[in-house]
């Protein structure tokens, strides 16, 4: 269960952020913009850019929503702080991305295993004015809909390894177009300048394959060659080379199972 809670959407599409969190937000912002203006690939900069987010206040969903309807048809909807697979995957498939209308607390600053507003809009929204990244999450999420349970949890590792902690070439330079990513200055360095993860080359069989945990630092990143590579995966029968990485099974973990890593 969730220690937070959404706050609600007004009529006309707003939410009554507090001072305090104003306060959090405008922190938030300030301490991790200049880690992603020379690390983000250059579709969030520009997204970031179209966006135009306030820094002292916390952005209302409804302006957020024109400039993405402008540029690619998307809209956020707020969401209570968890749902369904079902309804994560409803809501994608009628590009409508999943915005939870809460700010983590100073205390969980650094790492939120939930994600929160600032998590959603700072890390995703500027990919969204993507027409590439935007298209492969709507056929994502048009899949999900009608996948099996089990195809379901394949699938997540796709969205893992893109949308969540994807990396992508750029020039001939490696950058960060993944929200999970971007929204965390911790991994934003680590993703790039630390010595210990995997670069791997992107291969949807491999990514569908690779076991991940979402409490630490990733040990892999799957580096596509540009994000055109994403449109052209989000026409290939994705659902026939989940059912392969299926038949094949899952790679050996590349980290400590989450109780033995608890004890040290």
């Amino acid at each position: 269960m969730s220690k937070y809670q959404s706050k609600p959407v007004n009529s006309d599409g707003s939410v009554a952020w507090s001072k305090s969190e104003d306060k959090a937000w405008s922190e938030l912002y300030l301490r991790q913009l200049p880690l992603v203006k020379s690390r983000a690939c250059q579709a969030y900069i520009d997204g970031l850019s179209m966006l135009n987010l306030p820094i002292d206040s916390v952005p209302q969903i409804k302006n957020i929503n024109k400039e993405l309807m402008t540029q690619t048809g998307w809209r956020l909807a707020p969401v209570p702080a968890l749902i369904s697979f079902d309804r994560f995957f409803e809501l994608l498939a009628d590009k409508q991305f999943p915005v939870a209308t809460f700010l983590r607390t100073k205390e969980e600053f650094d790492y939120l295993q939930e994600p929160d507003f600032f998590h959603e809009v700072f890390g995703h929204c500027a990919m969204l004015t993507n027409p590439d990244f935007a298209h492969f999450t709507h056929i994502y999420g048009t899949l999900g809909k009608h996948a099996s349970h089990t195809q379901r949890v394949y699938l997540a590792r796709l969205y893992w390894f893109t949308v969540e902690f994807g990396l992508v070439k750029e020039n001939g330079v490696t950058k960060i177009y993944g929200g999970g990513i971007l929204s965390s200055p911790g991994e934003t360095i680590y993703a790039l300048d630390d010595r210990k993860p995997i670069h791997a080359d992107f291969s949807v069989i491999d990514v569908l394959r690779t076991p991940y945990r979402i409490d630490i630092m990733q040990p892999i990143y799957y580096v596509l060659e540009d994000l055109k590579q994403l449109y052209h995966l989000s026409q290939d029968d994705l659902i026939n080379a989940v059912n392969l990485a299926m038949e094949l099974d899952l790679f050996p973990a590349l980290f400590e199972p989450k109780e033995i890593s608890n004890v040290k």
